[in-house]
């Protein structure tokens, strides 16, 4: 299951076109993100810089520091026991590589914690995600948005299968599309 989709850009004030409500911060990352529920318990993260916070000492997530425009640059998908998950994963031919922790505020308090594995550097295929015991994030993100369709253009066919995740897959360059319905109309993220 696609947990979410992360969309960056080099500052967070953009118009996508797509409601959003505020995340949180990544503290020591130095970035923070924007929140939409798009269905079924997939979400949108859009992730940027964040003003409040210092530079970090290591370049920030997901290309950020060098982005000229935002675009879509990872997704994630959502596992239970991903210890296990990544393990079989391995066995079948494709390292998602090591499980970390994270961790953040929501603006109302409450802490969410989860555990992944780091992004690939084309974020064509997707990281792992486990939410443990934590609340969702789609939970309390804006409503009113939904993901119509996603697709991956690449030669990624044996990793998603190691994965065993089924997204369609296009030939032509590498990338990733989303096509999202918003009460204002459809957007595509690329």
């Amino acid at each position: 299951m696609i947990d979410h989709l992360v969309y960056a850009t080099p500052a967070l004030e953009i118009a996508l076109g797509i409601p959003l409500s505020p995340g949180g911060r990544h503290v020591g990352l130095g970035t923070r993100n924007l929140l939409a529920d798009l269905g079924g318990g997939t979400y949108l993260e859009v992730v940027g810089p964040d003003p409040d916070q210092p530079d970090p000492a290591e370049p920030r997530p997901f290309g950020i520091d060098t982005l000229t425009e935002p675009r879509l640059v990872a997704w994630a998908v959502r596992v239970t026991d991903i210890d296990k998950v990544v393990a079989e994963t391995k066995a079948r031919g494709h390292d998602p590589g090591p499980v970390i922790p994270m961790s953040r505020r929501r603006p109302d308090g409450v802490l969410l914690e989860w555990r992944l594995t780091l992004p690939l550097d084309d974020g064509l295929l997707p990281f792992l995600i486990d939410w443990g015991t934590t609340p969702h994030p789609s939970e309390d993100a804006v409503h009113g948005s939904v993901l119509q369709s996603f697709r991956v253009t690449g030669d990624v066919h044996k990793g998603l299968e190691a994965l065993g995740v089924d997204v369609p897959v296009d030939s032509g360059p590498p990338g990733l599309v989303a096509v999202i319905s918003t009460p204002d109309g459809e957007v595509t993220l690329r």
